[in-house]
């Protein structure tokens, strides 16, 4: 059996995080072998009510996984085959307008936290600050005050017992109560627990471009209780963005365009990274194909083996439906969301690598070409398996409501492709975070409730002794600067193509966000990152831009807008203190 490869920061996460411990000592009791055999027999396992061998597929997920071409998110690697087996890494609980309603949210987004789940909510349902309470006689103290409830719930909650829990908060553009929402994180201390997203409609945007009146109104009655200028209450948004990251913005219209059940309800939440927008109750399993190992040389260089990676995005896809038949939930609610749409999200890491490898740079027209024709391939290979599998196992229940009854098209389910910023599992595959460009050529990484990993990227590193030119001065510049942009020693070319994250122009990073969410069900995570220099203008640029290509959502982050963050260019800082929740990186990279 073939060795898995796995690197000393891979060996350091799991260790932390993921390997089985003795319940008396604490000591480790499981290999990096061991998880991937528990994680395959479990899934498989969900083959026999099919009357398939579940060895031989043990087998060929165990293989799946332990090569590092595919990995599911961290819920299934921690939780499956133990007693608690919640294998799902996103959720969306509904939070109505009542105090026990409110309550009972609390009560399920802590036992799925408990569990290593996320959460997503719309508190767009409250009623605001002011309000009359016929029940009780007094006023309503809004959607911000309740949020608090969650963050305190969450602060005190470690997912799994082994992280700090991840929330993604929404409120409606037409909320009266939208100011305080934007300004909520303004203090640096408030939701360190949350992400926030406004739910921006296509109404407002044109409501901004044409500098109109916005109608904020009581989500009880729909009646409008005040108006403000739409520009002004944009500028108030994107300057808390560019101040703090918080909050992004989700367009709500064009998830809703596409959404594959719209007669089941209207979706108003995502997933904490934005990247799967759910109805209530709903979950997704996530998992992501490791790009890298899909590159092989030939005479020209490196190219892709397209036929191997349809075949890797096929296998996967039927994993990700295994998951759902072998998850327990902790509330028939969940249970009952989960199998009635089966929604799944393949997505993938390492394309930064991917284009490392092939000498395409980030910022070029060949990446987002490349990216498209990536996602394209997984897309139309994990369709079709979903229909494949309809016809052995039967459509989702929710089939006769959805978009594909309408098309004749028998899925398994409703969706099947997600872009996910896999933060922990990029680091045991050993390649970049999702879709995204690289941070540094050399930088640390705040992971582990503190540790500090210290990263030098290796595509870099070979790609220069190839070339002849990297040395033990050009190894301390990189640890002092994380960047190449000004050591001239390398060559321009080299230069270009190892641009970082904050050296890519905001309309190259908007491009490939928007050539993968083309081929993707789901939505797309992706940070649009900026250098600490930049102004309000280009925050704002940015979120106008998106809406222009479509996007389903955008987060943008302010280099050094946080007081302390996930990734940090160079290695000579120490960590002070670690930020619980950065929308670069959640978690410090421990959310997928």
């Amino acid at each position: 059996m073939a060795e898995i490869h796995l690197t000393p920061n891979a060996l350091r996460v799991l260790h932390a995080r993921y390997l089985r411990r003795d319940p008396e000592t604490g000591q480790v009791t499981e290999t990096p072998e061991g998880l991937f055999r528990r994680v395959a027999r479990a899934v498989a396992s969900a083959e026999a009510q099919w009357a398939e061998n579940t060895r031989k597929w043990e087998e060929r997920f165990y293989e799946l996984l332990s090569s590092l071409e595919f990995l599911p998110n961290s819920p299934c690697l921690m939780n499956a085959g133990t007693p608690l087996s919640l294998l799902s890494a996103c959720f969306v609980l509904p939070v109505e307008d009542s105090l026990e309603a409110i309550l009972d949210a609390v009560r399920l987004m802590v036992l799925i936290q408990r569990a290593g789940g996320g959460v997503g909510f719309s508190f767009s349902r409250l009623r605001p600050a002011g309000a009359w309470v016929r029940s009780t006689g007094g006023t309503a103290s809004g959607p911000v005050s309740f949020m608090r409830i969650f963050d305190c719930a969450t602060e005190n909650v470690r997912q799994g017992g082994k992280r700090r829990g991840a929330n993604m908060g929404i409120l409606s553009i037409e909320h009266p109560d939208i100011e305080q929402f934007i300004d909520a994180k303004r203090d640096g201390v408030s939701f360190r627990n949350f992400n926030l997203s406004v739910a921006v409609s296509d109404a407002f945007m044109e409501a901004v471009e044409n500098d109109r009146v916005w109608h904020l109104r009581d989500p009880r009655t729909g009646q409008v209780v005040r108006q403000v200028g739409a520009q002004q209450l944009w500028h108030r948004l994107v300057e808390a963005a560019w101040q703090t990251g918080d909050p992004g913005l989700v367009f709500l219209d064009a998830v809703n365009r596409a959404n594959p059940t719209p007669a089941v309800g209207r979706i108003e939440a995502t997933n904490p990274c934005g990247e799967v927008p759910l109805l209530p109750y709903e979950s997704c399993n996530l998992g992501s194909i490791n790009l890298t190992k899909f590159v092989r040389p030939s005479e020209q260089g490196f190219q892709i083996d397209w036929q191997r990676l349809e075949a890797t995005a096929r296998l996967a896809l039927r994993f990700l439906d295994d998951m759902i038949d072998v998850s327990r939930w902790p509330d028939p609610a969940l249970a009952g969301a989960a199998r009635a749409n089966r929604k799944v999200g393949l997505g993938v890491m390492g394309f930064a690598e991917l284009l490392l490898l092939l000498e395409v740079p980030y910022d070029s027209r060949e990446a987002v070409a490349l990216a498209e024709q990536v996602m394209a391939t997984i897309q139309q290979a994990a369709g079709d398996e979903s229909c494949r599998l309809a016809e052995r196992r039967g459509v989702f229940p929710h089939w006769p409501q959805s978009v594909y009854s309408r098309k004749g098209e028998r899925r398994r389910n409703a969706t099947c492709t997600s872009i996910a910023p896999t933060g922990t599992i990029g680091i045991i595959a050993g390649t970049s975070a999702g879709i995204e460009p690289l941070f540094g050529l050399a930088y640390q990484r705040r992971a582990l409730d503190g540790q500090i990993l210290v990263e030098v990227n290796p595509v870099f590193q070979r790609h220069a002794q190839a070339r002849g030119y990297y040395n033990e001065a050009l190894e301390r510049q990189l640890l002092e600067q994380g960047t190449l942009q000004t050591v001239t020693s390398v060559p321009e070319r080299d230069r270009r193509l190892f641009k970082t994250a904050l050296e890519i122009p905001v309309e190259s990073h908007l491009q490939i966000q928007a050539a993968f969410q083309r081929y993707t069900d789901n939505a797309v995570s992706k940070t649009i990152n900026l250098p600490e220099s930049a102004g309000v203008d280009e925050v704002e640029r940015a979120y106008r831009r998106a809406w222009q290509l479509g996007l389903k959502g955008v987060t943008v982050y302010r280099y050094g807008s946080k007081a302390a963050q996930v990734l940090e260019l160079g290695v000579g800082q120490s960590a002070v203190e670690r930020e619980h929740f950065a929308r670069c990186d959640p978690h410090a990279c421990s959310s997928l």
